[in-house]
């Protein structure tokens, strides 16, 4: 029987922490050959760029597959089918595979994507795990509580239905094997074990739960799950519901743009800007590089609702001398010209 290759399937929501796992699972490999698909949502590439710059030793640029053109779940066939059969294909296939969806990636349509005849003799997927922002969720940033929707519901019929938001976090746990509880090291006493608690409601039976600071989870905890995924689609319902042989769903209710600055000329403040825009442009996240006035360093950034995180990762190339360049993902109607003015403020 062919041995076919793990492949760990990395979920979660926009800014949870997806990338700061693949990071200390690459710096902790020992030895085993990782390859990496990274989905994006936008055109600027910022996720894979920042795993090809963390310095780490064994991590080559060829291990990191990039698809930005759309959803992983919704380009199956088109990309991502193509970029496995690349790395099954290579002289010396990886040890294990590790995809990391965009956060608005269904995990159902691509773990189904597995028992596609081209891959399905050739990789198995280990396991589906799903991170999440465990102090977002605990303030109810990206969840909704069920009791009140209900009760919201018996007065108004245009309740019916559930915002896209909730429907994408519910289908990212329904189809996890495991949940990982990041930055728990921002909650208060106690809110960990309660929110372990409330998402259990949600998740399938059996499934393990790992709370995390920083991404901090061993390779021993995450590879090797040895579930095959692929072969227990029916126990992973997904609120979205798909015709057969349709995995499209809509992404009219997300948009993403690309700011474009000069170089900052104050990292402080111009990260203190951020957080305000962010704030008053109710934007769900928002990452990139940016030139700093006077330093050779390439600046990264992140934002997760008003929390920004930054730091200076590599030296700037020629072509990113005095560029700032920023994605911007949030709901429809985002005004672009006034994110994009107050940014170069």
């Amino acid at each position: 029987m062919t041995h076919k290759i793990p492949a760990t399937v990395i979920t979660g929501f926009l800014g949870v922490g997806k990338t700061t796992l693949v990071q200390h699972l690459l710096a902790n490999a020992n030895g085993k050959r990782l390859a990496l698909i990274i989905n994006e949502f936008g055109d600027l590439g910022v996720d894979g760029d920042i795993v090809k710059g963390c310095g780490i030793e064994g991590c080559e640029d060829d291990d990191v597959v990039e698809l930005s053109n759309g959803c992983i779940c919704c380009t199956v066939a088109e990309d991502f089918i193509p970029a496995m059969e690349k790395l099954l294909n290579r002289a010396e296939p990886p040890d294990h595979i590790v995809i990391e969806t965009s956060g608005l990636a269904l995990p159902q349509p691509l773990v189904r994507a597995f028992n596609w005849p081209e891959i399905r003799n050739r990789v198995t997927v280990d396991g589906v795990i799903t991170v999440v922002d465990s102090a977002a969720v605990q303030a109810g940033r990206f969840a909704h509580d069920e009791a009140a929707i209900d009760a919201q519901r018996q007065g108004d019929d245009m309740l019916d239905h559930e915002t896209p938001l909730s429907e994408l976090f519910e289908d990212q746990l329904a189809c996890a094997d495991m949940i990982i509880l990041n930055k728990t090291d921002l909650l208060g006493a106690g809110e960990a074990e309660k929110l372990e608690e409330k998402l259990r409601q949600k998740a399938r039976t059996g499934v393990q739960f790992v709370r995390a600071v920083k991404g901090a989870v061993s390779p021993a905890t995450l590879l090797g799950l040895g579930i095959g995924s692929e072969g227990d689609m029916a126990g992973r319902h997904a609120h979205h519901h798909h015709h057969e042989g349709d995995d499209h769903h809509d992404h009219d209710d997300f948009e993403t743009f690309q700011a474009v600055l000069g170089d900052i000329p104050d990292v402080d403040g111009f990260i203190e800007r951020v957080r305000q825009v962010v704030i008053k442009h109710d934007i769900l996240r928002l990452k990139g590089f940016a030139a700093v006035a006077g330093k050779p360093m390439r600046l990264v950034i992140q934002a997760v609702g008003p929390r920004v995180e930054h730091y200076f990762d590599r030296p700037l190339n020629a072509a990113e001398q005095g560029k700032t360049s920023l994605v911007v993902i949030g709901q429809a109607g985002l005004d672009k010209a006034a994110i994009t003015a107050a940014l170069a403020d």
